[in-house]
This record gives C-alpha cells, sequence and structure tokens, in this order.
C-alpha cells in the first residue's frame, strides 16, 4: 500500500473550549501535534505505539453530523488498511468520500481507552526516551541490541550487557526496536514498566 500521507497537517481549528491541551512530538511523523482533550492524546499513543499504523494525521477533516459538522479525531493508514477515526461510543455515518476514495469511519469507544490505560501510560514513559535519544542512539547501537535480544530478556539484563555505556541510550534502543515493531513486550498490556519488564522478538510467543 501507498504510505504517503493523504493529510499533510491538521485542520486549523481552535481548540473547544473547556478541553485540556496536550502537546507531544511524534517520532513516527517526525513533528508535533496538539492534542485536544486527554482521550485524543490517548489514542494518539496507541498509533505511535503500533507498528502496524504507517501514518497518521490528528483533526484531518470534518464530516456532516445532522445539521453540524463533526471533526474527525485521525486518519490513519496502516499496513493494508486506511480509515478515519471518531473517539466516542458513536459514530455520524460509517464512511465518507474523499475525492474519489471512499473511507471508512470507525469509533474508537471510550472503554477501549480504558481498556488500555496500563499500555498508553508505559509509552508515554517510553516514547519520551525515544525523542531524546533520537540523535544520540546510533544505529550500530540499535542492531546491536537487536541481535542479543535472541529471546525473552528483562531491561536490567539488556543494560548490564552493554554496560558501560550510557543505559539511557541503550534503553532508548530498546524502545526504538519496540516502536518499529522488531521486539514485543506483552507484559507492558498489564503491567507498569520497570527493570524487570521483559522484552523479546517478534514472533517469539505466536
Amino acid at each position: 500500500m501507498d504510505q504517503s500521507a493523504r493529510f499533510s497537517g491538521p485542520l486549523a481549528t481552535s481548540r473547544p473550549r473547556g478541553s485540556r491541551l496536550i502537546e507531544g512530538f511524534s517520532p513516527k511523523l517526525g513533528r508535533r501535534l496538539r492534542c485536544f482533550g486527554r482521550h485524543a492524546f490517548d489514542q494518539w499513543i496507541r498509533l505511535e505505539a503500533d507498528p502496524k499504523t504507517l501514518t497518521f494525521c490528528e483533526r484531518p477533516l470534518t464530516v456532516d453530523q445532522g445539521d453540524d459538522k463533526r471533526i474527525v479525531d485521525f486518519w490513519v493508514r496502516s499496513r493494508d488498511d486506511e480509515a478515519l477515526l471518531i473517539i466516542g461510543d458513536e459514530c455520524p455515518m460509517s464512511q465518507t468520500m474523499i475525492g474519489s476514495t471512499s473511507l471508512p469511519i470507525r469509533s474508537v469507544p471510550l472503554a477501549e481507552l480504558a481498556a488500555a490505560r496500563v499500555w498508553i501510560a508505559n509509552w508515554e514513559r517510553m516514547l519520551p526516551c525515544i525523542v531524546a535519544c533520537r540523535s544520540c542512539v546510533s544505529e550500530a547501537l540499535i542492531q546491536a541490541v537487536d541481535q542479543f535480544i535472541s529471546a525473552p530478556m528483562q531491561l536490567s539484563r539488556i543494560e548490564r550487557h552493554f554496560a558501560p555505556s550510557d543505559p539511557t541510550l541503550v534503553r532508548g534502543a530498546v524502545f526504538n526496536l519496540l516502536h518499529r515493531g522488531r521486539l514485543q513486550a506483552p507484559q507492558l498490556v498489564t503491567q507498569p514498566l520497570s527493570l524487570l519488564s521483559s522484552f523479546e522478538p517478534v514472533g517469539e510467543c505466536q
């Protein structure tokens, strides 16, 4: 599938009254983004953490909702799919036309976001490390860490193996590989990130 972005950036819209403005830097997009409200921020974290998501755009367009217009929360392109996301338990419509292309509109129930709260909280801690280390972690270190983790392995053991390298850089390499989809960490779905967290090659438990 074409990996180019259908939307170059979000609509120029003002923040809804009463909603919280949360900013972050997206490694996938290579730019900062602004989320209006915690739910939008949480969904961004999920998109950023999903290696199947190739690119996305926040608030890409509006769709008709009766006599009003509803801002779509995200446009998402994955490896084999493309869709618009609206956060909430109801969608105003199931699809919309963009030029000559019909795109499905999918809802992201609030219960789904709540169920992912541990995973989201862990990525809230890992993403700043990825961003802070992106210009410091060499590809050679990333490849070395990738080759070393040949079986499920605790973060503490990985950092010890690569001592005296800066543990922050080693950690950044591990999180970078998780972000790329080269590693997986099933424990992080239900348990807080710690030195005891286990990382493993993709396919290890499949």
